[in-house]
């Protein structure tokens, strides 16, 4: 299946033996937290592929936010094109990077629209890629560089819901986003900065009229630019 140039691969994903031990060695920590606590990370290893180890080989989902003080995630109404994304629940991501989008946007100081994505490919053979990923925020906002100190809590994966794949040409689309309709209390939490983002010169502007006309028009559009190729 051949994507759009405007897919973003995942960055290579390596990891030796001595870097999963340190990853254990984080889990381990992890989970003897009684309460919700400052993960530290002490490693030079980026953060980005210790959250992806986690969301594939741990009992665990991620949420990004701007809110360094959250105890309990309590399920919210949203706001999406999509049915999966369009209710009231608790929102995560099986993914490592995705998260880091949502900690890192100031979205108090900055109002801002956001079109995003997050998927794998999986063929016929069940032969799964590797993440890709879309990011774009309203043009308004790009410009100021909307970005800050975020974190990424790592919450129990038990009452997640997975989002079910979608039929796709000669595949499926396998969205990387959970959803729980329960209040969850996160096990951890992570610090992250900007620069933690692998993708943070990758994010696009759009404007938010020309792109609500494009989504009324085709709802199956998306992400809705122009440079579809």
């Amino acid at each position: 299946m051949q994507l759009p140039s405007y897919y973003l691969p995942r960055p290579p994903l390596d990891l030796d033996a001595t870097t999963i031990d340190a990853f254990e060695a984080l889990w381990m920590h992890i989970s003897n937290f009684l309460e919700v606590e400052e993960l530290p990370y002490s490693l030079s290893i980026p953060r980005w592929q210790f959250l992806c180890y986690l969301a594939e080989h741990k009992p665990v989902v991620l949420h990004g936010s701007g809110n360094p003080n959250l105890r309990e995630l309590e399920p919210r109404q949203t706001n999406d094109v999509s049915e999966f994304g369009n209710r009231c629940a608790i929102y995560a991501a099986s993914d490592g990077i995705w998260p880091l989008y949502f900690a890192i946007l100031d979205r108090e100081q900055y109002p801002m629209s956001l079109t995003n994505a997050c998927f794998r490919v999986i063929m016929p053979s069940g032969a799964r890629s590797e993440p890709y990923y879309f990011f774009s925020i309203s043009q308004t906002a790009l410009q100021h560089q909307p970005w800050h100190t975020g974190n990424v809590y790592i919450l129990p994966s038990t009452s997640f819901e997975q989002q079910p794949p979608f039929a796709s040409a000669d595949a499926e689309i396998q969205v990387m986003q959970c959803a729980s309709s329960e209040p969850v209390k996160p096990l951890a939490k992570l610090t992250v900065t900007p620069n933690d983002f692998p993708f943070l010169n990758q994010i696009r502007g759009h404007d938010e009229s020309v792109q609500s006309q494009r989504a009324s028009a085709d709802p199956n559009g998306f992400p809705w630019i122009e440079d579809t190729a």
